[in-house]
């Protein structure tokens, strides 16, 4: 658990449209009960406010991304059921609910991250990592396996057989590793995850966010359906994005020569904010 009582957890900062949450359970970040709660009201926060239209996971401390579970709930979670529904359902939904926020989302890790730390990396549709991080999923060391997700994300993001090596021998791989293997799309170097993922964010929150979060959906989708499926699923999708303002803004910017302005739409959470976002963070004093 976290070694000072009145730690937050979790915090979150905005800035330029751009939403950071950060890990504070330290000294490694630990994926308690706490945590996750915290985690998924602050997730809430991002998916409702219009403002926010890309998010950044991060943690404080160097050490760590995120460790995983805290073994210490362990001795209460192992009467038949107790995991599940006393941990597991709700942290599952949690990251469900991470993964599927119809904004972009880039994980920054400036430390390991194993077990259920690289399982909340993986609910993210970009992870930047620095050189020195490792991940892992080292569960079968305790006669358990990831049981949030990391068997199947891990799997479509990379391989099957790759999610085999990481879950049967349970043994750490690097940074550059983890890029080869398709987990991880950038290294960067040590001090640079956050800042890397800040400018990709700033990058991202240009983007149209309707077509982005379309495409989303369908690249999530893939392994789902068949292609025919795909197909139709896609060409509804297409039709809703060729119909939209965004497209008509980006074919005005094209024809006139000059950048888009893109901004949020009902679809993504509400009506467009028409003041411009303010710096403010909750759960903490410092925005990154």
């Amino acid at each position: 658990m976290s070694s000072d009582p009145a730690s937050p957890l979790v915090t979150l900062s905005v800035r330029e449209h751009i939403a950071v949450l950060t890990l504070d359970n330290g000294p490694v970040n630990v994926m308690s009960i706490p945590l996750a709660r915290r985690l998924g009201e602050l997730v809430d926060v991002c998916a409702a406010e219009p403002e926010i239209r890309a998010v950044i996971l991060t943690a404080a401390g160097e050490r760590a991304f995120c460790a995983g579970s805290d073994i210490t709930e362990f001795p209460e979670l192992q009467a038949p059921g107790a995991a599940v529904e006393r941990k597991l359902r709700v942290q599952n939904e949690i990251l469900c609910t991470l993964a599927e926020l119809p904004k972009p989302t880039v994980a920054a890790l400036q430390g390991l991250a194993y077990g259920g730390g690289l399982e909340l990396a993986l609910c993210c549709d970009l992870i930047v990592a620095e050189e020195q991080v490792s991940i892992a999923l080292p569960e079968t060391n305790l006669g358990v396996f990831p049981s949030s997700g990391g068997t199947y994300r891990t799997a479509r993001r990379s391989t099957a057989a790759r999610a085999k090596e990481l879950i049967f021998l349970a043994e750490p791989i690097s940074a550059r590793t983890a890029a080869e293997w398709g987990l991880v799309n950038r290294v960067v170097p040590r001090g640079e995850a956050l800042s890397t993922a800040l400018e990709m964010g700033r990058r991202l929150v240009t983007r149209p966010p309707r077509a982005l979060a379309l495409a989303k959906r369908l690249v999530d989708e893939a392994h789902a359906f068949s292609d025919r499926e795909m197909v139709a699923r896609s060409l509804r999708a297409s039709d809703e994005a060729f119909s939209s303002a965004e497209c008509a803004e980006g074919t005005r910017a094209f024809l006139e020569h000059r950048s888009p302005q893109f901004h949020p739409e009902t679809a993504l959470g509400g009506p467009a904010s028409q003041s411009p976002p303010q710096d403010r963070t909750a759960g903490g004093d410092t925005p990154p």
